[in-house]
Parts: structure tokens; sequence; C-alpha cells
């Protein structure tokens, strides 16, 4: 078999797969930044997108880079990932995202990741490859962030309806359009940090496996940049699809539920972000806009979508692990 670890083109072709992941993860997820300010109507779609992906863009100056660490070193034994691994985890991860993106599914392009990391890890050395602790800090996430959303958002729907139970409709209305700038601004800012995060994981873990790196693991600010450059430009494509099941499909928003969803998911991404857990935000603010729903009425939400979207959660690790698997037998080949 040709030693692709040695191969520099092959490097910078895997660095360009990784930052087409990441620009497919803006794209993707653009929806959960933009999804609630466009359904209220708060900016249109080409200003929200815009908006969304400059806030993206300047994550790296608010947050450290734990996540990457997390994703780098935290999931598949390090000595145990090459190229071959590295391509397998990305073409897993573009598969489910491609696939989703297109059923209009607001699934986790972080989940797809991490699922494309662990199938291909187990591909080339079994599952003793995995490194279950962090494994589990994941999928712990999985339930905790959605969970941390809708109670986060429903408390702050609560306190900003007994804030405005003296005020009249069009006061209240008018205020939290101006408030769901600052909130939008903030749920750009925490997907920018985290998800951003993952994909610069990958191209470190395989700059060190490519000898280029040495040393303690830290991430070049090159590959910083790269990385949120390419995520800031996947959101101005923008998700359409997505964009309807999120702003209005789950439930009906106002700018004050609006803004109570995107404060809520953004409050539970900053503390992740923080702790380093590579958590997804479309699982976060998908409870959140469900939080904020249920809060005026359980039948006001739209429990068949939503069961939908669970259901593609759940699916969302395997799949992509079957296909990360697939993508490392034929990385093999090549």
């Amino acid at each position: 078999m040709m030693n692709i670890i040695a191969d520099a083109p092959m490097l910078v072709g895997l660095i360009a797969v990784a930052l087409i992941f990441d620009f497919l993860n803006g794209l993707h997820d653009s929806a959960n930044s933009i999804a609630t300010v466009v359904a209220t109507r708060v900016l249109r779609p080409l200003t929200a997108v815009v908006w969304a992906a400059f806030f993206n863009f300047i994550a790296f100056a608010v947050f450290g880079l734990h996540v990457a660490g997390t994703i780098g070193h935290g999931l598949v034994a390090q000595s145990l990932i090459d190229s071959t691994v590295i391509f397998g985890a990305l073409s897993g991860a573009i598969f489910w995202n491609v696939l989703t993106w297109r059923l209009g599914i607001p699934s986790s392009s972080s989940h797809a990741l991490v699922g494309g990391l662990i199938g291909a890890g187990i591909a080339k050395a079994g599952f003793g490859a995995v490194l279950w602790g962090g494994l589990a800090t994941v999928t712990s996430a999985i339930v905790l962030s959605p969970l941390t959303g809708v109670v986060a958002a429903m408390l702050l729907i609560l306190v900003a309806s007994w804030l405005c139970v003296r005020s009249m409709p069009l006061a209240a209305d008018r205020r939290f359009r101006h408030l769901q700038l600052i909130s939008s601004a903030l749920l750009s800012l925490a997907h920018g940090g985290n998800d951003a995060q993952k994909t610069m994981g990958i191209i470190t873990v395989l700059l060190y496996a490519q000898g280029r790196l040495s040393g303690p693991f830290h991430v070049p600010l090159w590959v910083v940049l790269s990385c949120q450059t390419a995520m800031a430009l996947g959101t101005l494509c923008g998700g359409w699809k997505i964009v309807r099941t999120m702003g209005t499909r789950i439930t009906h928003l106002t700018p004050m539920q609006g803004f109570s969803a995107e404060t809520g998911a953004a409050a539970a991404l900053f503390g992740a972000t923080w702790l380093g857990v590579p958590v997804s935000t479309t699982h976060t603010i998908t409870g959140a806009v469900v939080g904020v729903g249920a809060a005026r009425r359980v039948s006001a939400v739209r429990w068949g979508v939503a069961r939908r979207i669970v259901i593609a959660w759940g699916l969302t690790l395997p799949a992509a692990a079957l296909a990360g698997a697939g993508g490392y037998w034929i990385g093999r080949l090549i």
C-alpha cells in the first residue's frame, strides 16, 4: 500500500477536504443561527446570514481551543490516527451532512464528525482504538445539550413574560425585535466557537500524524483562521430548507420567544465550549425552540416534526460511524 502519510499532496488534499466539511458545517448549521431571527421577521434572510457569518468568524477571538483538543486527542488514540483515518472520518461526516441537508433535517454536524472519526478508528484498530471516556462525554452531551436548551429557554420566556406583563403588546414586540439582534449574534458566536474548533482539531491531529507539528497539542493560527473562514463562507450560503424546519415547522415564534430561544441556546453553548465539550448547536437550539413553544402551551409544539428530528439525532452517530468505516477502507485503496 502506498504510504500516504509521507505524501505531501495527500496532506494538502485532506486539509482541503476538512475545510470542505467545515464549509458544509456552516452551510448546514447556518439555519441554527438565523432561523428564529428570520422567522420573526427581525432580519431579512440575506442580512441574517451576513450577520451570522460575521459572528461565526470572530468567535476564535472569544473562546479558547479546548474543543479542538477534545476532538484531536480525546476520542480516538492519537497514535492510531493517520491520513486514512482522517479521510474516513471526514468522508463519513460529509456523507451524513449532505444527506440530511438534502432532506432538510437539522441533524448534528458535530456528531457526524465524531461518528465518522470513531467509525474510521474502529475500522483500523478495533474497539480498542476508542477512548471511551471522551466518547461518553460527547454522547452525554447529545442528551444534555437539548435539555439545557429547553430549560434555559423556558425560564427566559417566563421571566420575559413577567417583565412585560404591564407593557402593550406592540411595545414589547418592538423591544424584543431589537434584543433579538443581540441574541442571534450570541448564538452565531457560540456556533462559530464550538463547531469550527472540531475541524481545527481534525487538521491539527493530521499535522501531528504527518510529523509537521511536535510537542504538546496546539492549534496553529493559520488552521484557526482557515477553519473560521470556511465556516463563515458556508454560513453565507445558507441552509434554507433547514431554516424552514427550525423557524416555522416546530412552533410559531414571536420576537420574545425568538430572543428567549436564542439566548438560552447561546448560554448552553458558551458553557460547553469553555468546558471543551463538543456539543451540537442543532440539538441545543432545537431544544430551546421546543422549550419556548411548550412554555406557551404543549399543543403549540408540532411534536411529530420534533420526533422526526430526534430520530435523526439518534441515527447520526452510528450512520456516520458506518460511513466513516467505509471511507477508511476506501482510503486504504488510494
